[in-house]
């Protein structure tokens, strides 16, 4: 473990695993929290296409923390995905919210054999100092079983017994194999990239 420290604050990188007494585990409270993607109409028709935003209802995890001076050396992360509670969150027709649930259930995540999405990170870099921190994350992402790397940086404030961390980052979906969606005979398409935003805090446990 290697810890540099500036005089604008701490900047502390860690890749070692914690021993198990040396963490204080947060767990994930996704009721105070919130998951969103933003996926992009683009094509001919796509100014008559809805790019919805999409809310993720059902998640879990939690993040270790180190039980010292620099808690944020050496942390580590788990967050689980529930494929099937993504939730368009955009006012449009009943017919069309169907089928964009429909469609995302049985085309992009492929739920009935790929029921989880996975994030896991055990190797970040922070710097700041106190309570407040700017954290980045390589971590793997598996959705549709497939893993790929995924880095995410966060704003973490720490307050007491809970943490925030709130942020956003993109990804590609032929990264992860996920065939294009597409409408009104291809003249409508989703846009490879999505923009994922994020807002989760999580508890001490006791």
């Amino acid at each position: 473990m290697e810890e540099v420290r500036s005089e604008k604050g701490a900047s502390v990188q860690a890749t070692a695993p914690l021993t198990e007494d040396a963490t204080v585990r947060h767990v994930i409270d996704s009721r105070a929290g919130t998951l969103v993607v933003q996926a992009f109409a683009t094509g001919l028709l796509s100014a008559f296409a809805h790019s919805p935003k999409i809310a993720v209802r059902n998640f879990e995890g939690n993040v270790d923390l180190a039980a010292g001076a620099t808690p944020l050396a050496g942390a580590r992360m788990c967050l689980r995905i529930q494929a099937d509670s993504l939730e368009v969150i955009e006012e449009m027709s009943g017919k069309d919210r169907e089928e964009i649930h429909r469609r995302m259930r049985e085309e992009v995540f492929d739920v009935d054999s790929f029921p989880e999405i996975v994030y896991q990170c055990s190797k970040v870099t922070a710097s700041g100092a106190g309570d407040r921190y700017w954290v980045a994350l390589q971590g793997e992402l598996t959705l549709r079983g497939i893993t790929r790397p995924v880095p995410v940086s966060a704003k973490v404030s720490l307050n007491g017994n809970s943490l925030r961390a709130s942020g956003e980052f993109a990804l590609r979906q032929s990264d992860f194999q996920i065939p294009p969606v597409t409408a009104a005979a291809g003249t409508i398409r989703v846009k490879d990239e999505v923009k994922c935003t994020f807002d989760i805090v999580a508890r001490r446990q006791e």
